[in-house]
This record gives C-alpha cells, structure tokens and sequence, in this order.
C-alpha cells in the first residue's frame, strides 16, 4: 500500500478554492464588494510570496460568514460548491486522485485552507481523509475566526500528517511509497518529508527547485 497526499489548491483544483470562497462572498453580497476583494487579493498574493500571516488571514476569511445562522452559512456553502468549484473539477485531477484509491492507497487531502471551505470539495473528490485548517467553535459551534490545533500550513502539515498517522496506528515506514503531490513552495516542508514528491502544476519557483532535485513534475491541467 501506498501512501497519496495531495495538495488542493493550484494541485487539485485550477484554482485556489480560499480566495475564491472570498469572491464567492462578494458576489452574494456578504462582504462589502471593493474593499473585501482587495483584502482578499492582498492576502492571496502574501500566499503566493510565502508570507501569509495565517492567523490575520483566518480571521479575515470566516468573519463574512461565522455569524450567520449556521443553516445559511451551510447553504451558501454548498452554493459555493455547485457553482464555483464543481465546473473546475477537472477529469485529469479526479482520474489521478481516483487511480490511488482504485490501488488501495491510503489517500488524504491536505491543505492550508480551512474545513468549513475544503470538506465538500474533498468529499468530491471521493477523498475519505481530509487535514484541513481546523476551526476553534466557541459554546454555542460558532467559529471563532481562530485556528484550533496545529494549522495544515507548511511545517504544520508534516505535523498534522504525523498526528493523523498515529491515530490510524501507522507510520511512514509502514507504506512501500509516500507521495506527496504540490504546486507550492510552501510545501518544502511536506515535499522534503516525503518518499516521492511530485511537482505539480508548479509555481515557477517550485519548478526550479524540483528541476535541481529531479522531482518528478506533472501538469494536470495542460491541455495537448
């Protein structure tokens, strides 16, 4: 059995499914139009540049949506689904993703971006393990615009795939093959970790370091 970690955003999805949950906001008209989009832009492109205070950034994200009824919030979600992030749901994504399974692979989504934004995306995918930033809930299950635990976000994700491990009484060295599949630098940590990395759809300077280490790299979302 192998061991099949995979990245969402820019990995899985042509698209970084956060920042489009940001958008998503505006359109409804949860979130003040102009300013809202360009503190979300403001804060995709401090992911991009690798200097994402992720604590400010979640505190950003869910206040458009955390003090709604919690119906209405579950209901835009599932819009948000239906109509953002299924039509960039692409046949190569959902074939590689569905190879490992068909294999018998352990597999696991395992992103940077929050729960309440990632579960219906990863239960698209047929994914049954997903490590996403989990939320802090006060009393009464509302999110607190807090992380709680360890956040799935660089360092954090060799963490959290180790805690998820124990819990399933396995360990790396129990798996003929890890592989880790990313677009991102921030992931150095995971890559770095892993058996197999696998460059993919990556940003230009995750190219260049997987060149220099003869990573593997693969283009899921070029057409021929």
């Amino acid at each position: 059995m192998k061991l099949a970690l995979f990245d969402l955003d820019g990995t899985l999805l042509p698209t970084d499914s956060d920042h489009a949950f940001g958008e998503f906001m505006v359109r409804i008209g949860w979130v003040d139009g102009q300013a809202w989009r360009d503190r979300n832009d403001h804060f995709y492109a401090q992911y991009q540049a690798g200097t994402l205070d992720l604590a400010e950034y979640l505190d950003f994200a869910t206040s458009a949506w955390r003090d709604r009824p919690p119906a209405e919030a579950e209901a835009a979600r599932e819009r948000f689904l239906r109509e953002v992030i299924e039509p960039q749901l692409r046949p190569s994504a959902r074939a590689l993703v569905a190879a490992h399974l068909d294999a018998g692979d352990l597999v696991a989504i395992v992103t940077a971006t929050n729960e309440f934004v990632t579960a219906p995306i990863a239960r698209a995918f047929g994914v049954p393990h997903l490590l996403a930033v989990e939320l802090e809930r006060d009393g009464q299950g509302r999110a607190t615009g807090r992380a709680r635990g360890v956040p799935t976000f660089r360092e954090g994700k060799v963490t959290r795939v180790e805690a998820w491990l124990r819990s399933l009484q396995r360990a790396w060295a129990d798996f003929d093959d890890v592989l880790f599949y990313s677009d991102s630098t921030n992931d150095l940590p995971l890559l770095e970790r892993v058996a197999t990395p696998v460059a993919t759809n990556p940003t230009p300077a995750l190219e260049a370091i997987a060149a220099e280490r003869g990573w593997r790299i693969l283009r899921l979302f070029e057409t021929p």
